[in-house]
């Protein structure tokens, strides 16, 4: 398992930005593959995005595409997500985690605290 902590999340009006960061314990973060998921009031957690170990390779729920940005810095044992044009259906605590398969996402079943997302109309 990849410990982590989840920050940046926010208040934030429709069309603004946010970026997330999730901070992961060293040693084994660049073993794995990361994703972004979150979860909104009355709703199941669902998968926003994910990235390869490399960085190379992204994915993301088609809700997101073109607005949202998955990036890692491996030197620092971080993963971060640009969101940008934020909508109010965004709104949802975010989760980071370690992956046990990239594509079609299966996220290994440890769940940080996250951070809370808040879009205003």
């Amino acid at each position: 398992q990849v410990q982590r902590v989840e920050s940046g999340g926010g208040l934030v009006q429709a069309g603004g930005s946010l970026r997330l960061s999730c901070a992961a314990s060293r040693r084994t973060f660049i073993r794995y593959d990361m994703g972004w998921f979150r979860q909104a009031p009355g709703k199941e957690r669902e998968f926003v995005g994910v990235i390869s170990r490399s960085g190379g390779t992204t994915y993301y729920t088609d809700s997101v595409k073109g607005r949202f940005t998955i990036s890692r810095d491996n030197a620092k044992d971080t993963v971060y997500l640009q969101m940008n044009s934020l909508k109010p259906e965004d709104t949802a605590v975010y989760y980071c985690t370690s992956l046990l398969r990239l594509w079609p996402p299966v996220a290994d079943d440890y769940w940080g605290q996250g951070t809370q997302v808040t879009v205003s109309s």
